[in-house]
């Protein structure tokens, strides 16, 4: 496959399977528990309804690609993507490089997480200096291909993660800048995990309490009960199996060619979203306690029958395209921003 190629999406159906047994847990919701879903499926000229279920959601699934290109032991990018910029959020008052408190590879929102929005960045909020590269201005159409070279400058995972820019006037942080309007850049690479045809596992056990075998009323008023942590509780769990496990993912090639960037630049992000695929599916899929999947079949083709190509390959890709792009890249290194909490 060609990461300069003219498609509009890559789009690939991975079979998963458990790696311990034949169950798994799916993910939860707290108003919800399992997300299930009936899925029409057509036998012959009949219309009939499947038992389906999500097992990781798209927003978790993006945050586990994104998370492929960092390394949280260093609390930093993996050394591969050394050249992309990202904005490094310290603790203020800094006193060295170990104040870090948290970056746009991994806070909510992004290149406009509060604790960008709030920071001080050269002497002004954060927002205020997004406000202004990004180039939005009252009574003025949006640029979009300009938005889109803003945040590549900044931090080119938001490119394909997406980045909603929910700037407001009414907020209670009065330093915040006034957003005329709140530009919204579209995710570029999804994924989701579904199971097919599911059904329910019940199982259970006992949380044993070796030295305080019982609880009475009076025990348990006068010593701490179970709301302590003490005593032997039963507890039961439901987990699922499934027909099949597919997980399907997406990059939407023609989007970022939409921005108008560099063709360089293009062509890096497009070769960085595969990067993210390959390397979590390489990588493990243990998503929970309970949940660890792994690849049916380490060949991986799209719904046009072009490979995924291996993990060397695109590495190798990437060694070239970082320098290749690196005019679009601002300066290549993290953008250092502090934060205090102060508002």
């Amino acid at each position: 496959m060609s990461t300069t190629s003219t498609v509009k999406r890559h789009v690939f159906d991975v079979a998963l399977r458990p790696v311990l047994g034949s169950t798994f847990q799916p993910t939860g919701f707290p108003d919800l528990g399992a997300a299930t879903f009936d899925r029409p499926i057509r036998i012959g000229a009949e219309l009939k309804t499947q038992q389906c279920l999500i097992v990781e959601s798209v927003q978790s699934m993006a945050n586990r690609l994104e998370g492929t290109g960092w390394d949280d032991a260093a609390q930093a990018p993996v050394e591969l993507l050394n050249g992309l910029p990202y904005i490094e959020i310290r603790r203020a008052p800094a006193t060295d490089e170990s104040d870090y408190l948290t970056s746009s590879r991994t806070e909510a929102h992004r290149i406009f997480s509060a604790y960008v929005r709030d920071s001080d960045w050269d002497g002004r909020s954060g927002d205020a200096v997004l406000l202004e590269k990004i180039g939005v201005k009252a009574e003025t159409p949006l640029d979009y291909r300009a938005v889109a070279a803003a945040v590549l400058a900044i931090d080119p995972f938001s490119l394909l993660h997406g980045v909603f820019f929910a700037g407001s006037s009414k907020g209670k942080v009065s330093r915040r800048a006034n957003w005329p309007t709140q530009p919204r850049i579209t995710r570029a690479i999804g994924a989701v995990i579904e199971a097919h045809d599911v059904a329910e596992v019940a199982s259970g056990g006992r949380k044993s309490d070796l030295v305080r075998h019982s609880l009475s009323d009076e025990t348990a008023s006068s010593l701490g009960g179970a709301n302590e942590g003490y005593g032997s509780i039963p507890f039961h769990r439901v987990e699922y199996t499934a027909a099949s496990i597919v997980a399907s993912f997406v990059v939407d090639v023609e989007l970022l060619r939409s921005y108008g960037l560099p063709a360089e630049a293009t062509h890096l992000l497009e070769t960085l979203a595969l990067w993210e695929i390959r390397t979590l599916v390489d990588g493990g899929l243990r998503l929970r306690t309970a949940c660890d999947l792994e690849l049916v079949d380490t060949e991986i083709r799209d719904r046009r029958d072009n490979e995924l190509p291996s993990l060397d390959t695109l590495t190798a890709q990437l060694r070239k395209a970082i320098p290749a792009a690196a005019a679009s890249l601002g300066d290549g290194a993290p953008i250092v921003v502090h934060w205090s909490g102060k508002k």
